[in-house]
């Protein structure tokens, strides 16, 4: 009796657990566009490195809109350091949680396009 108490919550507990991880894998909670100067692209990590970026979207750094970008979107990231100091529009999901080697924020961008700068008539 006490082995199918046991085996019973064994099995309960693996299957919560892959549910919750399922669900933080899979599930995105909002997306969209957002646009600004992207002032910061950086690698950064001690045990997990995840590429991690800034864009401000009001005068003088007044609104930031903090990033990440999951490492298996090469082309977003080359895009991204080439883009650094202009303005951009970018394309993000925005996760429930995610895993510490993904990235520091919710917010995952997909895609990125440089932009004329409303500010200026470059």
């Amino acid at each position: 009796m006490l082995r199918k108490i046991i085996l019973y919550m064994s099995l309960a507990f693996v299957l919560i657990t892959t549910a919750y991880l399922s669900f933080v894998y899979l599930a995105t909670y909002s997306d969209g566009d957002r646009s600004g100067e992207l002032i910061k692209f950086s690698h950064k990590g001690v045990i997990f490195k995840t590429y991690e970026g800034e864009i401000s979207q009001g005068i003088s750094g007044a609104k930031i809109f903090s990033f990440s970008v999951l490492a298996n979107d090469q082309e977003v990231i080359e895009q991204l350091k080439q883009l650094q100091g202009t303005y951009v529009k970018v394309t993000y999901v925005e996760r429930y949680k995610t895993f510490p080697w993904w990235g520091d924020t919710a917010y995952f961008v997909t895609k990125v396009v440089k932009e004329k700068s409303p500010h200026s008539n470059r």
